[in-house]
Order: C-alpha cells, then sequence, then structure tokens
C-alpha cells in the first residue's frame, strides 16, 4: 500500500478543512479568522505554534530525534478580490473574494503533513511549516522575512508547492533555475488639457497620446528584446473622463511586465521609460511614471540545484518517475515564494490540478481546487521530510 492511499482517512480531514477555508476566504494581511483555524489544528496535532509574523503569519515547529537540519515547508493562506461563480455548497460567503487560486488547498495539504507527521516522527531534525499571508501582489513572504522569519525558524533550507490546472491530477512539475518570472508594475500618468470634445484644436487630448503609447509599448519585446529571452508588457488599466463630450484633463495607464533575468528587466525599464518621454514630448503633454508604486516587485523564482534534485526525488517517490515533468515551461506568472529562496536555497514545484475545462483556470470565477490531488500534495510534503531529514 502507498502513502497516498495510507493517507485515505486524513484525506476526508483534509477535504473538510480545504472546502472550510474556502467558503471563507480572507484577502492578504486580513487572514485572521484563516489564520485560527490553521493555528488550532496545528496546535491539536501537538505542535508548538507562532503567530504574527507578516502580521497574519502563522509558523509551527516539529521536531524530532537529534539531528541539527532544518527544513522549511510552505503553503499560502490568502484569497483573492473575485465575486465567485460556482454554486456548490462551500461556495465563498464572503461577497467579492474567493478562493480563485488553490491556496486553500495548499493550506489544507500542508495541515495534512503536519497531522501525519506529528503523528508517525519518521524523520530525524525539524520541521518548519510555515502559512504565509498575502501572496496575491502584496508580497507576504517579505513581510515575514523582514519581521526575522528565518532569524526565529533557521531552516537550512525552504519548499513550496503550488497546483496548476493542465498538468494531469497526480503529476509533477519541477527544474532546476527559473520556474517563474519576475513581476514589476508601472503606472503612467498623462496630462493634458481638457477642453470641449466639438472643439479638440483648443485642447491637447491626452487619450490620443495613450493609445499611440499603448501601441508603441508593444513593441519593446517584439523589438527591443532579443528573441531568445522571455518577456511580457502589458497594459491592463485605462482610466479616463467622465462624460460624453468632454476630452479629460488626464489619462492613467497601468500594467505589468515580466521576464526572467535582471538585464531584460532592466531594459524594459529604461524603454518603458524612453517611450513615454519622446512620445508625451512629441505631443506636447506632460507624463509622470511610476515603477511598482504601491509595493515592491516580485523576483524570479529560482530553484537551487542540490533542493531541486530534493524534491524531484520526492516527486518521483510518490507519484513515478513518468509522472514527474523535468523540463517544464518556466510560467510568466510570479510567485512572492522568490523572496524566501533569495535568503535559502529551496525548490518550488507545480503539483497537476488536472483539467482547466469549464473555465478552472487560476484566477478564474469558476475555479476550484481539485480535492482529490489533496493525498498527492500531502504524500509530497511527508516524503521530501522523510528523505531528506534522517
Amino acid at each position: 500500500m502507498t502513502l497516498v492511499d495510507n493517507l485515505k482517512q486524513l484525506s476526508i480531514d483534509m477535504r473538510d478543512w480545504r472546502q472550510h477555508l474556502h467558503q471563507f476566504p480572507e484577502t492578504a494581511f486580513e487572514e485572521t479568522k484563516t489564520a485560527k483555524f490553521i493555528a488550532d489544528k496545528l496546535a491539536s496535532f501537538g505542535l508548538e505554534v507562532h503567530q504574527g509574523l507578516g502580521k497574519t503569519g502563522v509558523v509551527a515547529t516539529l521536531s524530532v530525534g537529534n539531528s541539527n537540519k532544518k527544513i522549511a515547508l510552505r503553503a499560502d493562506m490568502d484569497a483573492l478580490f473575485i465575486q465567485e461563480q460556482n454554486t456548490f455548497s462551500y461556495r465563498s460567503s464572503h461577497d467579492g473574494k474567493m478562493h480563485a487560486c488553490g491556496h486553500d488547498g495548499h493550506s489544507a495539504m500542508l495541515l495534512g503533513a503536519a497531522r501525519y507527521l506529528s503523528e508517525h516522527r519518521n524523520f530525524n531534525g525539524t520541521v518548519y511549516f510555515i502559512f504565509q499571508p498575502a501572496e496575491e501582489g502584496r508580497a507576504g513572504a517579505k513581510q515575514m522575512i523582514d519581521d526575522g522569519l528565518f532569524e526565529q525558524f533557521p531552516a537550512d533550507f525552504v519548499f513550496g508547492m503550488h497546483n496548476f490546472p493542465d498538468i494531469p491530477a497526480g503529476h509533477f512539475a519541477v527544474k532546476a533555475g527559473a520556474m517563474m518570472a519576475s513581476s514589476d508594475c508601472f503606472e503612467i500618468t498623462i496630462t493634458g488639457k481638457a477642453t470641449h470634445a466639438a472643439i479638440p484644436h483648443l485642447g491637447n487630448d491626452p487619450i490620443v497620446v495613450s493609445a499611440q503609447l499603448i501601441n508603441a509599448l508593444q513593441t519593446i519585446v517584439s523589438r527591443t528584446i532579443d528573441p531568445a529571452d522571455c518577456a511580457v508588457v502589458s497594459i491592463t488599466q485605462i482610466h479616463a473622463g467622465n462624460t460624453w463630450n468632454a476630452i479629460p484633463e488626464s489619462v492613467v495607464l497601468r500594467g505589468t511586465f515580466r521576464s526572467f533575468n535582471k538585464n531584460v528587466k532592466t531594459l524594459i525599464v529604461h524603454k518603458i521609460t524612453q517611450l513615454v518621454t519622446t512620445i508625451c514630448a512629441a505631443f506636447e503633454v506632460s507624463a509622470v511614471i511610476q515603477f511598482n508604486p504601491e509595493n515592491e516587485g516580485y523576483p524570479v523564482t529560482f530553484n537551487t540545484e542540490a533542493e531541486t534534485a530534493m524534491a524531484l526525488r520526492a516527486a518521483q517517490a510518490i507519484a513515478g518517475v513518468n509522472c514527474v515533468n523535468e523540463q517544464p515551461t518556466p510560467s510568466m506568472g510570479a510567485e512572492d515564494f522568490s523572496f524566501m529562496l533569495q535568503e535559502k536555497p529551496g525548490c518550488y514545484i507545480w503539483i497537476g490540478n488536472g483539467s482547466s475545462a469549464n473555465s478552472c483556470l487560476l484566477h478564474n470565477p469558476h475555479y476550484d481546487f481539485n480535492d482529490e490531488i489533496l493525498p498527492i500534495g500531502a504524500a509530497y510534503w511527508i516524503k521530501l521530510v522523510e528523505l531528506n531529514l534522517v
């Protein structure tokens, strides 16, 4: 009987925990009830529990034997500002908020692993179970680090996991090097001269300028970045005007850019600045550019070689060699687990969530975590500990 089979009863509990968390989603740095639920479960398993890092973060400690080796396992807890459109019984009860990225499942899998490891204690060393707030754009990982995470819990290495739709359920994907891109945001405020829409020649139309600029920004990747490098520049917000018959004074454009190395990131910043400056000067309007105006951007999620080998060994032990993709295409999505990987060697792995049919994509209002993979994810965590704390 496999470890996954042995987790059958625990799977029922993990499903209940996951669906409870799904029903009561909380967003960045407001995960107070989520944190209490998780902390209470961890305490009931007999673990030493600490709360408060990163405002709502939870860290539990389990030590067995006499080894000085220490491993940290991380799950994220926060939900998204999305109105859920599912109709099942455990759908979100909080208007405008839902677990549309599977953090409810991540937390449930790590809780399951914590309970199993506490009961069986088939390892030698210390495990830190990190339940992190505010992954979704608010850099909760960095906040926990700044609050002393690795000073208080001095792990030798750190591991993270995220579900991934369209990777088959029961499969994993992992590689050394870049797994996910860096993420940065920008805000461009273009200021012209407001006027009546019927007499545009007496004003200076920032909307026309913004249209020219949006098209120009799309040439950065296609005509500036080496085709061998990956990059994305996307405009995601346009705000201007409030009536039919007036040209507004200003336009605000917001967007994001992604890449896998610092040189490309630096080049994108330079080209955005250059295009904004020259195009706005040509149209005789002014512009202000802010990069990452609300929060620090996320660095590249970069897996270290030795720790990737550790993760690969555990994943293959659970899923089999043929069910682990060792050369996945890196994602242009971003992850604040990258901040932890800047502090400690470690590895970030994807676990298959199954088909994305019926809009079951991440950050989609119809998304739901696949409860069938709960024992697979928990088994991966357990095997990772048992193989590497000996």
